[in-house]
């Protein structure tokens, strides 16, 4: 963790910078401006202090408003400290048609803390955002980087429960389905294929 007022990257997240922007043509440094911002916010604990986005504007050679910018557009990006735990309820129309409403609800009781807000023991931070990306596994969330889907009231109470005990429950989909296979169970393909090759 950085003095919040004078940032600078570690040594090794300044290897794995030059690795991000090697990446790009040379001139386009700039284009990898979001790894990079996600790698300072890691470095912080999970939020950006000016001083990094201002550290991220002189390593990147572009104006600090654009770094900005793009730190207050995306959610996965924090300006201000985040608890432990960073649960972001999905809220789009298949988690809520799922019942992602309960699953605010069963948040804002368990954790202590309304939307926006971070648990007065710095557990939890909760905040709603739009779609996740794992709408056939409705309702989801994510906490930290891991996603839990196809959420219950009951399921979700239980994973909060388990990371106030700082044990990290399974990830995934909490009915044990593989990617996104229906829920009823497989139609087809409900045998493993044997290869006679090798």
């Amino acid at each position: 963790m950085n003095n919040i007022d004078n940032f600078q990257f570690t040594a090794s997240s300044k290897i794995r910078c030059e690795e991000i922007i090697s990446r790009y043509p040379d001139g386009r440094k700039q284009s990898a401006v979001i790894p990079v911002l996600d790698l300072a916010q890691r470095q912080c604990g999970g939020w950006l202090p000016t001083s990094a986005i201002e550290h991220i504007s002189e390593y990147l050679d572009m104006p600090k408003i654009r770094v900005l910018e793009v730190a207050s557009f995306y959610s996965m990006f924090n300006l201000k400290p985040v608890g432990k735990y960073f649960i972001q309820l999905c809220r789009t129309t298949p988690c809520w048609l799922r019942g992602s409403n309960n699953l605010r609800d069963i948040a804002i009781e368990t954790t202590g803390c309304e939307l926006g807000e971070t648990s007065k023991d710095g557990l939890f931070t909760l905040i709603e955002v739009e779609c996740l990306g794992a709408c056939c596994n409705a309702p989801m969330v994510q906490i930290n980087d891991d996603y839990y889907e196809d959420l219950t009231s009951i399921s979700f109470q239980n994973i909060i429960e388990s990371l106030k005990q700082h044990n990290l429950p399974s990830t995934g989909s909490q009915l044990g389905r593989t990617g996104s296979e229906p829920a009823s169970g497989l139609t087809s393909l409900t045998e493993k294929e044997t290869s006679d090759v090798g």
